[in-house]
């Protein structure tokens, strides 16, 4: 639903929660005492133990922002949509930095809350929440988003720019800017109402709805109505050249450059032409784009990399040009990280490794430079063969040894069971799995089913034991 069908539609699920409550209330199933307790304060990645939250799912977040360019500082509401999966007495949401909440409330009724720790939002409703039923949170805040900078894994959340700011959140930081059960477990869909002065552009993850400007403020609408991890949401507002055209099939294609650094004539034109090529050549790889645009975003954001968000990653880009092999990567991402999630970080792998992978097919099919020259120089070049690439440890996930030792698994693996089989995984692997979570075991077990041949010790060579494997 877009503008006002879509707060209709809104108002229509608030009303539908309360009602069903009520209903419950009073159904001879309610009358059995229920064993409230409280919801899990993380959702049990050892990497990351407090991120993430249990004791229930969420199916959508609304987030409804304003953006003051001059202090920094936001005014938001976002209204998160959740389904009990136990008797929850209270339940945590992740929300961190010095933002200060004004309003909160469950199911329409203010609800008491408490901030613990560095990221959690305790809240308890007033009446217990059973299990299964549907429940609304909504919750008004403001001040000024701090990213986080961590020292092993760098920078992520909201960033501060020059001209406004953008929001980059893996692995920890969309809780800096909107209370979320930030884990790669619950993906859930969006909507972003994000209003800033005039003249400012707006883009995030999805499609874009009717654009208002009313009293020298613009309110730019998106929606992602795929499911998607919290840690690949994104939101870049700033001074933006903005292109648009299509993909193959007539898949809409939006494309940004921040003004600062748009300075060689037709870029913007042939950032979204290279990207409508990528996606139209991965596509027949990898199966159908599994959402329902595509694009990027070039932005001056000073953090060192490029990241997959969701439909339409970010690069950060300090010089003009458009590398293939990063917009191959990164929109490589777009079916091995982003429709097909890890179930744990300790699987990510499986999204950099695919994603370098399709880097070398990239330099192979616009470039004209074999895969196996490529993996060989990576083979012969690399130096250190220490850890394991299915668990690199929560400081190592960005690590050479999960990007380029997990594309050499791949193509260890395309010569041990064929170019056939290995380009039939490559379609089959993310159209079974679409839009869900993803382990490194299911992987293995999906592999050997598809030719069936035992690989354990393969991939425990490539994966688990360290040390150079022989070829």
């Amino acid at each position: 639903m877009r503008g006002a069908n879509r707060n209709r539609g809104h108002l229509l699920v608030v009303s539908c929660v309360l009602s069903a409550g009520l209903l419950a209330a009073t159904s001879p199933a309610a009358e059995a005492a229920p064993r409230y307790s409280p919801g899990a304060p993380g959702a049990g990645d050892p990497y990351f133990p407090d991120m993430g939250n249990g004791g229930y799912d969420v199916s959508h977040y609304d987030i409804r922002l304003a953006f003051d360019p001059g202090t920094g500082a936001i005014d938001a509401t976002t209204t998160v949509l959740a389904t009990a999966t136990q008797d929850l007495s209270r339940f945590d949401l992740d929300f961190q930095g010095p933002l200060t909440i004004g309003k909160l409330s469950v199911n329409g009724r203010a609800a008491t809350f408490t901030r613990s720790g560095a990221q959690e939002l305790v809240i308890t409703p007033p009446s217990g929440l059973r299990k299964g039923s549907p429940f609304v949170v909504s919750v008004s805040y403001s001040g000024v988003p701090q990213k986080i900078d961590d020292p092993a894994l760098g920078v992520s959340g909201w960033v501060a720019t020059k001209d406004g700011a953008v929001a980059l959140n893996q692995p920890i930081g969309a809780a800096t800017y909107y209370p979320v059960n930030d884990t790669p477990t619950d993906k859930a869909t969006y909507t972003q109402t994000i209003t800033v002065p005039a003249g400012l552009t707006v883009l995030a993850n999805g499609e874009p709805g009717p654009t208002t400007t009313r009293d020298h403020r613009t309110t730019f609408r998106w929606s992602m109505n795929r499911p998607m991890a919290s840690e690949l949401s994104m939101l870049a507002i700033g001074d933006y050249a903005v292109t648009r055209g299509v993909a193959a099939g007539g898949l809409p294609n939006i494309t940004a450059i921040g003004k600062s650094i748009d300075t060689k004539p037709g870029q913007g034109k042939v950032f979204n032409q290279t990207t409508a090529q990528i996606v139209q050549w991965e596509s027949s790889l990898y199966g159908p784009y599994p959402f329902d645009s595509t694009g990027g975003i070039l932005a001056d954001v000073g953090v060192g990399y490029a990241l997959e968000t969701q439909g339409r990653p970010v690069y950060d880009r300090r010089t003009n040009d458009v590398d293939g092999d990063l917009l191959a990567h990164e929109l490589g991402h777009q079916w091995f990280g982003d429709s097909l999630t890890p179930v744990r970080w300790s699987d990510i792998w499986l999204n950099e490794g695919f994603a370098t992978y399709s880097e070398w097919l990239y330099q192979e099919k616009f470039n004209g430079i074999p895969v196996q020259q490529t993996f060989a120089k990576v083979y012969a070049d690399e130096k250190d063969w220490s850890g394991q690439v299915a668990d690199p440890g929560r400081d190592h996930i960005f690590d050479d040894l999960v990007y380029n030792r997990g594309a050499m698994t791949l193509h260890a693996l395309r010569t041990k069971i064929g170019d056939a089989a290995f380009f039939k995984l490559l379609t089959l692997w993310p159209a079974t799995h679409r839009y869900g979570n993803v382990s490194t075991r299911q992987f293995i077990e999906f592999v050997e089913r598809l030719t069936g041949r035992n690989l354990d010790a393969f991939f425990d060579t490539w994966l688990y034991r360290p040390g150079k494997p022989a070829l």
